[in-house]
């Protein structure tokens, strides 16, 4: 029993950024205008360990700016396109207020939703690399209105609503390696 078990816990964990990649990131070519930043991590560094499988598995503290006056809705994706089969969808969130700034350590906004990942889980699904650097990508979309999803949307309908209203977009780009 304890081999099957085992068994199991190592495909899960090659599924996670090894294998399962079906998030394709929104193909947006709405402008590059919103500034994304973290406490935790600058752009091109290296995620704290805190914020992966290897630690806490929480999600990190984020800031966002220069939001368009026009948006009336924001939406957050969390991937990884250095995964084996092809890019792993982490987080998506989906229907911020477009007046919020940040997204505290750990949670998200009150009444938000939140669509499945690339596990196929809502929520977010720490970076956890079978091996050597990945990036990650935390891209905040401005929408023209919000997506109107439920919380545990599937992935491929919540990033193609993401696609469909986009006006602008933003991204800090870390790394983590194991």
């Amino acid at each position: 029993m304890r081999p099957l078990l085992l068994g199991a816990a190592v495909l899960l964990g090659v599924a996670a950024c090894g294998g399962g990649g079906s998030g394709k990131e929104p193909a947006v070519t709405a402008p590059s205008s919103i500034a994304v930043t973290s406490p935790a991590f600058r752009d091109g560094g290296t995620i704290p360990r805190k914020y992966t499988c290897d630690g806490e598995s929480l999600p990190p503290p984020l800031a966002w700016s220069n939001i368009p006056a026009n948006a009336r809705a924001l939406a957050l994706v969390v991937d990884d396109p250095d995964a084996p089969n092809g890019t792993f969808t982490h987080w998506v969130v989906l229907d911020v207020e477009p007046i919020a700034a940040t997204l505290a350590e750990g949670g998200v906004l009150p009444g938000v939703k939140q669509a499945k990942n690339s596990g196929g889980k809502t929520g977010y699904y720490p970076p956890c690399p079978p091996s050597g650097t990945h990036h990650y990508r935390f891209t905040v979309y401005a929408l023209s209105q919000p997506t109107g999803l439920l919380n545990g949307a599937g992935l491929s309908e919540a990033l193609k609503a993401i696609d469909a209203k986009t006006i602008a977009r933003g991204r800090l780009t870390a790394t983590y390696s194991r």
